[in-house]
Formats: structure tokens, C-alpha cells, sequence
């Protein structure tokens, strides 16, 4: 069985006056503070949610 492709994220912009939506697919990925990281899998769900908050995360590719 392969390996499962994961991706991490760090959550870089403040939450503060976003909308709620987009508040929860942060909390959904599992941030919790600026600064703070997750190694999450990279499955379409996540993607979706990660290209919906794109603008507030720094995203690394996990080989």
C-alpha cells in the first residue's frame, strides 16, 4: 500500500473579522493560533477547504 501524500499547513493571517465560513475550515484543518502547524492528508475534502482559506495559510507539499 502507498504511502498517504500529506500536506502541511501553517496558519500565517490572523482569523480576526473573516467570515464564519471560512473561520471553520481553519478550525476544521485543525489551526488553532497563528504560528501554529498541522501535517494534514491530502484528500479532496481538505483540499477544498485549504483552497478556500489559501489566502491565510503558508502551504508545504510533503513528498
Amino acid at each position: 500500500m502507498a504511502a498517504e501524500q500529506r500536506i502541511r499547513l501553517t496558519l500565517r493571517r490572523s482569523l480576526a473579522g473573516r467570515l464564519k465560513d471560512h473561520q471553520a475550515c481553519v478550525a476544521g484543518l485543525g489551526l488553532r493560533r497563528i504560528g501554529h502547524s498541522v501535517e494534514v492528508i491530502d484528500t479532496p475534502e481538505n483540499r477544498g477547504m485549504i483552497n478556500k482559506v489559501s489566502y491565510l495559510l503558508e502551504i508545504e507539499e510533503k513528498q
